[in-house]
């Protein structure tokens, strides 16, 4: 009988081979996606010292106020829009994007294109 991995497994492999290839330094911080069946967690990451610099969710109640569904491509192209604003804020212009294992499609896709279109490079 074959053994076939659950998602979330494969998910964690793949983000284990993806932060063996980079990290976040202080002039350039990681970029880090997190999303779950009913929200998105993005967090901008010094790796040297593990510190986080910025986050955002749409748990925040300041992110999700004028969203009708936290789980959509809409939600996550509004989180894109505040990380980098809050980004910015901080005098953090580019980052390392870390999409979390997950394909760079959809919600991720989403998310990145209005962080990009927003002001952060990479």
């Amino acid at each position: 009988m074959i053994k076939k991995e659950s998602r979330s497994e494969v998910r964690i492999k793949k983000h284990m081979r993806i932060r063996n290839r980079f990290s976040g330094t202080a002039e350039r911080p990681r970029l880090a996606v997190f999303r779950s069946n009913n929200h998105m967690y993005a967090q901008i990451i010094d790796d040297t010292v593990g510190n986080t610099l910025v986050s955002a969710s749409t748990v925040q109640k300041d992110v999700n106020a004028d969203l009708d569904k936290t789980n959509n491509v809409e939600a996550a192209a509004k989180l894109g829009e505040v990380i980098a604003k809050r980004a910015l804020d901080k005098g953090i212009k580019t980052v390392v994007f870390d999409r979390g294992g997950f394909v760079y499609q959809g919600k991720i896709k989403a998310l990145a294109e209005a962080a990009r279109e927003a002001g952060l490079e990479f």
